[in-house]
């Protein structure tokens, strides 16, 4: 597995959203998962976690490294390939009070980080997953500070060898580093053990849906619909908070207004069948 050959681009936190919508209490219970082990983000598609989690980490401070997996990475030596390259590319964002000795003894530990282990998964026989991730887990040990690794759309993760390996690095995460797992179904990792040990944070779709605040401030300052209280009441039914639901609602919205005007949104919000 040659490094040159991994794509850099899965490597890119996604950029916020230029308008986003403040979500204060699911930002403080990703705050309060920074003291377990990991954090799952669990919902179908259009929830919202992505966007969530990019957000949070625009605004928390902590150095941090993003994966956005797909079906390619179903063998364990390009996952891992992976896992040791978007860890290198750790950043210590720019703190209020600059401190930059931190931040320099930070980057230098991750770009130095799994050299060796990357050099054995590129050989014919790569050593086993618990030989690579034990001496990966001691380099993140050194890391002064904490640090958070985002694995994006894991649902697509299906090899059990993949899910072992993770397990193994769960079950010694160093401390100071904290994982995101953010999937469209419950990976087969050994969740009922993290939550007897207070060790789990999850967030579900109950959780990510719009609430009521949430779908007026989205629909009217973010889509501009400037829908009164009860159409929105009425389309936060009839998605059940669903964001990409609200969204396709907004646009669809948006186009007959600009063709047909304001007059009719009420008849045209009752017409929605989501």
């Amino acid at each position: 597995m040659q490094q040159h050959s991994l794509l850099q681009t899965k490597l890119y936190m996604p950029p916020t959203r230029p308008e986003p919508v403040s979500r204060p209490r699911l930002i403080e219970r990703l705050n309060e998962g920074l003291s377990r082990k990991p954090t799952l983000i669990s919902a179908p598609a259009g929830f919202g976690k992505t966007t969530l989690v990019s957000a949070w980490l625009a605004g928390c401070a902590q150095p941090a490294a993003w994966l956005s997996l797909d079906e390619g990475d179903n063998d364990p030596a390009r996952f891992l390939a992976y896992l040791i390259t978007a860890l290198r590319t750790l950043v210590v964002p720019v703190p209020p009070v600059p401190r930059a000795s931190e931040g320099s003894r930070v980057e230098e530990a991750a770009a130095n980080l799994g050299e060796g282990a990357l050099s054995a998964l590129q050989s014919p026989q790569p050593p086993p997953a618990e030989a690579v991730l034990t001496t990966l887990i001691n380099e993140i040990a050194a890391i002064p500070t904490a640090v958070v690794f985002v694995f994006d759309d894991y649902h697509l993760i299906e090899a059990q060898p993949i899910h072992d390996a993770l397990t193994f690095l769960l079950e010694h995460l160093p401390p100071q580093m904290h994982l995101v797992i953010a999937s469209r179904e419950d990976p087969p990792l050994p969740l009922a053990r993290l939550r007897a040990r207070d060790q789990l944070i999850e967030l579900r779709a109950t959780d990510l849906r719009f609430a009521s605040s949430e779908a007026a401030d989205f629909l009217n300052r973010v889509m501009g619909l400037g829908l009164s209280a009860e159409d929105v009441a009425a389309l936060e039914a009839r998605t059940e908070g669903w964001i990409a639901g609200l969204q396709l609602a907004s646009l669809a919205l948006q186009g007959t207004i600009s063709m047909q005007g304001r007059k009719d949104r009420a008849a045209l919000v009752e017409s929605f069948t989501g």
